[in-house]
């Protein structure tokens, strides 16, 4: 059997402590990328996406549509006040925050502090 990557290694053990501590609350799931960062915010129970939104979004991109990629943290920090604001329209308010395998630095941390101050709670 192959040994698993640092990053695998990592996912597992955010998994794991996930579904121990996550109770009935949705998780709010992160993905990043070279370019782009995606957010959803997942009700397991019922397996359906409550609220998601990403750097691909056209509202988010920017107007005129120029932001460079997407793979900055103001563009990380709009993607988490928008998937807060929509989860709070669809009724949910504490979820529980899956990191996936990626280090909560740089734009991921930045996502989730403006999903906090979007008024998730986690």
């Amino acid at each position: 059997m192959a040994k698993m990557s640092l990053f695998e290694r990592r996912r597992q053990r955010v998994r794991t402590s996930l579904r121990k501590r996550s109770a009935d609350r949705p998780r709010l799931s992160i993905h990043r990328s070279g370019k782009h960062i995606y957010a959803q915010v997942i009700d397991d129970a019922q397996g359906r996406t409550v609220a998601s939104a990403s750097t691909i979004d056209k509202d988010i991109k920017g107007a005129d549509g120029k932001r460079p990629g997407g793979a900055t943290t103001q563009s990380a920090q709009d993607v988490g006040r928008r998937v807060a604001e929509r989860a709070v329209a669809a009724g949910v308010s504490r979820v529980v925050f899956d990191r996936g395998g990626f280090l909560f630095h740089g734009r991921v941390k930045a996502l989730a502090d403006a999903a906090r101050e979007g008024g998730l709670e986690f």
